[in-house]
């Protein structure tokens, strides 16, 4: 179907044991928002899957990072299947030095880094997050750990290596976006009393305004999203539990239930395209009308 190249270090290094699997593009007759353009996707199913789909349909050469190997080379099969240009390479990216050794294979084997969406994260729940008086300290580190110190790093990793790019027809040197959360400003206890999670997101939040502010002069972009429910692998909860599902369609009517991923794929895709090449520093709610929806709750 494709070769395999080396992924974790310069080409030759006979070391390396990540690979990625490449697709020759065929240039679908769509909008080509992203060609010639190299887009990082951490993550490897719901949004990430489908934002990988889409950034690749729009001429996009894409880089899917995770840690369930078996996700990644089906979405990269996928995306070669339909004819587009795809990679993965398997990292935990809350470890240090993952994010390092994927953007600089990307910048080895491409030249550059264009885009970046930062979609890995997850639940706290098993971990043992909750109400705070609930919470345990190991439940508050690994929630933070797999939702604000993995994206903190590709982060890292990301403004680090575009800083030393020339910029692009736009005066650009690249674009970052953040996976956020309706919850963390637009908080809901009935059923998502999930602090460590919020605060994550709030810290996400945070970085995204800040990092703007910093790198704007250096022509790097830096925006996010804040879907609320959506169904994807961590939604499964509110997908199937009847009473957390009927809350979730009273308090997203646009939809009258769960967001689909591809509700979040199109703003996704402007926010890192050169059509938002003004825009910085946003947090932009993708949420059905949570935040303006007064659902009832238990009080006691």
């Amino acid at each position: 179907m494709g070769r395999c190249v080396n992924a974790g270090a310069l080409p030759g290094d006979p070391s390396a044991v990540h690979h990625w699997v490449r697709v020759a593009s065929i240039g679908p007759m769509v909008p080509q928002r992203f060609a010639g353009r190299v887009c990082l996707v951490t993550g490897s199913t719901g949004i990430a899957a489908a934002s990988a789909r889409r950034l690749a349909a729009e001429g996009g050469r894409v880089v899917v990072a995770s840690r369930t190997e078996a996700n990644c080379r089906a979405l990269v099969d996928e995306i070669g299947a339909a004819g587009y240009d795809a990679a993965y390479d398997v990292a935990d990216l809350s470890r240090d030095g993952e994010a390092d050794r994927i953007v600089t294979a990307i910048a080895t084997g491409y030249g550059r880094l264009d885009a970046v969406f930062n979609v890995a994260g997850g639940s706290g729940r098993r971990f043992g997050d909750g109400p705070v008086h609930e919470a345990t300290p190991e439940g508050w580190d690994a929630t933070l750990d797999l939702n604000g110190r993995s994206l903190f790093l590709v982060c890292r990793a990301a403004a680090r290596q575009m800083l030393t790019q020339d910029r692009d027809p736009d005066g650009l040197r690249g674009a970052i976006l953040n996976m956020g959360s309706v919850t963390s400003r637009h908080p809901s206890p009935t059923h998502f009393a999930t602090h460590a999670y919020a605060a994550a997101k709030g810290a996400i939040d945070s970085l995204t305004r800040t990092m703007a502010s910093y790198y704007a002069p250096h022509g790097i972009r830096v925006n996010a999203v804040a879907p609320a429910v959506t169904r994807t692998p961590m939604a499964q909860r509110a997908a199937e539990e009847p009473e957390v599902a009927a809350f979730v369609a009273w308090k997203q009517p646009l939809v009258g239930g769960l967001l689909e991923p591809e509700h979040i794929v199109g703003a996704a895709a402007l926010l890192l395209s050169s059509e938002a090449s003004a825009i910085t520093g946003q947090v932009l709610d993708i949420d059905a009308g949570w935040a303006l929806t007064d659902a009832p709750r238990d009080r006691s």
